[in-house]
């Protein structure tokens, strides 16, 4: 599946919508669309792409792809622009794991999946935390490949944009 044709079948698909619906009709999460990550995508916009992605993952695998998609959708759910300095405890890539964590256990019920998957995903930089369930691995994974797409694309279009003026 091509990344740009995501959004729009995410939005059709019922069962993903239904699964994570409690989170994005949260007042909270959507603060989400207010900060941005990887160039410039919203933290909110990555996070549900990544959430997509760990959930059809997860279906095709037999996996838990409910708690997958919740996870995805809440992994970083930190609430500040780290790269605005004083903005939050720095390092951010070593710390917003848990500050995501302690967001989303405040807004929602977790089950242990879930909360692996947030605290996790960001191995190998926080190395000591190495995820313990398959579908942890595969958001470790899945979020480095939305990062990087989402910087490749944002790059891409400030170039573009250069060269056109």
């Amino acid at each position: 599946m091509r990344y740009k044709n995501l959004l729009s079948q995410a939005k059709e698909d019922s069962e993903f919508q239904e699964i994570i619906k409690d989170i994005i009709n949260n007042p909270e999460v959507q603060k989400m669309k207010n900060y941005k990550v990887h160039g410039d995508t919203s933290c909110y916009a990555h996070c549900y792409s990544v959430s997509y992605y760990c959930y059809l993952a997860c279906k095709k695998r037999k996996l838990d792809y409910k708690s997958a998609a919740r996870g995805a959708m809440l992994h970083d759910f930190y609430l500040y622009d780290w790269r605005v300095k004083n903005s939050h405890i720095r390092p951010h890539a070593f710390t917003h794991p848990f500050t995501a964590y302690q967001n989303a256990k405040k807004q929602f019920k977790l089950n242990w999946t879930e909360k692996e998957m947030i605290l996790t995903h960001m191995w190998p930089i926080t190395f000591f935390t190495i995820p313990l369930c398959y579908e942890g691995w595969l958001l470790t994974f899945i979020d480095k490949k939305c990062a990087f797409y989402e910087l490749l694309s944002s790059l891409k279009r400030k170039f573009n944009k250069t060269a056109r003026a």
